[in-house]
């Protein structure tokens, strides 16, 4: 796996979270207690043996650079290689601000080309999965396609009116891609992951860019399908997979992972998902304190009743609160006797005492960052 090198882009899907990205990139997006949305397909690389990794970063990336640090969690800080960040800048042709993710390639092709390795995985940051690169890589290389992209049968990432989907024969040869349709055609959801050569790579961005294609997806692959230019190949992902393409897309990933059999699919034993650590002291659980079907992080005080939660790192839950069906990010304050239900909670967010909170399992109420009800 030293012949392959990764590049994660967080730039795309982050006005669908609304407040959840007032704030930082989606792939800085907190989830599952302790986790950050990067950390799943950085781990996934970094699991497949991949050890140069670049990430791409489009606008609000401030706490994404805190979490990702020298890269020294996921041992991507050594000498060779290692995590590189490739922020946005401005020049002569270009703004700072990318069009599309063919965009973002085109203006780092100095990364691309100043590295040696000869296939190169390319990942979007909004979706939850569990990959091995390596063995899709492998099939990659048996296949003989020029391009292969990850695709999945899930269904409960499939979405009227947005997404991407493709047609795959019985050999895995990709005819068709559909972007956004109103009803899809096909069964397999794209997962916007995809593998091929980087010397590939780099003359399809300058022959792409030449003609003012700005997307990989909607403009250089449809249209190299279309022409016979590129042969595509399917590989499907195995593991459950989570579309965070909205807020209630975020709360209901959060709900499913309290099972622990969806649990079991994202974090197997023998791949850890990692993330940035931090020293905290273990959660205390105080007099009349009553837990059920939560995941909850280190650093919290629990004096009242939480139940299908999801707390973060240092929330503290007052006496006789009762807070369900929630999710409670970092520093998250919930005041004696108050009743919280169906709600997302940034961080350092509060619910004063006897404040009576509720939302819908469809619609959960979602609190911005630093904010007091």
């Amino acid at each position: 796996m030293s012949d392959i090198m990764g590049i994660i882009y967080t730039g795309e899907m982050d006005t669908r979270l609304r407040e959840l990205t007032a704030v930082r990139a989606i792939a800085a997006v907190p989830i599952l207690s302790r986790y950050r949305m990067i950390d799943f397909p950085l781990s996934s690389m970094v699991n497949s043996g991949i050890r140069n990794v670049g990430i791409i970063m489009q606008r609000n990336y401030r706490s994404l650079l805190d979490h990702l640090g020298s890269g020294k969690e996921w041992d991507l800080h050594g000498k060779r290689s290692g995590l590189t960040i490739l922020p946005p800048f401005s020049t002569k042709d270009s703004v700072g601000v990318y069009e599309g993710f063919l965009d973002a390639l085109r203006s780092n092709l100095p990364y691309l080309r100043s590295s040696n390795e000869k296939y190169i995985v390319l990942t979007n940051s909004f979706m939850l999965y569990q990959a091995d690169f390596e063995d899709m890589v492998d099939e990659h290389e048996k296949s003989g396609a020029d391009i292969t992209l990850m695709y999945t049968k899930e269904k409960g990432v499939r979405r009227s009116s947005q997404g991407k989907y493709c047609g795959i024969q019985e050999d895995g040869q990709v005819t068709q891609i559909e972007v956004d349709p109103m009803i899809s055609r096909f069964d397999n959801t794209m997962m916007e992951v995809f593998c091929l050569r980087r010397e590939l790579l780099i003359s399809l961005i300058d022959l792409s860019t030449s003609r003012g294609q700005y997307h990989f997806t909607r403009q250089m692959l449809q249209n190299g399908i279309h022409d016979g230019s590129l042969k595509v190949h399917g590989y499907e992902c195995k593991s459950h997979v989570w579309a965070i393409d909205s807020v209630e897309a975020y709360y209901q990933c959060n709900m499913d992972l309290l099972d622990a059999e969806n649990r079991a699919s994202l974090f197997p034993e023998d791949k850890p998902v990692l993330t940035k650590l931090r020293d905290e002291m273990p959660t205390r659980y105080m007099p009349g304190a009553k837990v059920a079907n939560s995941l909850i992080a280190d650093g919290c005080i629990i004096e009242g009743t939480v139940e299908n939660c999801v707390l973060f790192r240092g929330v503290r839950v007052g006496k006789d609160a009762c807070i369900r069906n929630s999710i409670v990010m970092q520093d998250g304050r919930i005041g004696s006797l108050a009743e919280v239900n169906y709600c997302i909670m940034d961080k350092q967010s509060a619910v004063q005492e006897s404040t009576r909170l509720i939302g819908a399992v469809n619609y959960p109420v979602l609190i911005s960052k630093g904010r007091t009800v």
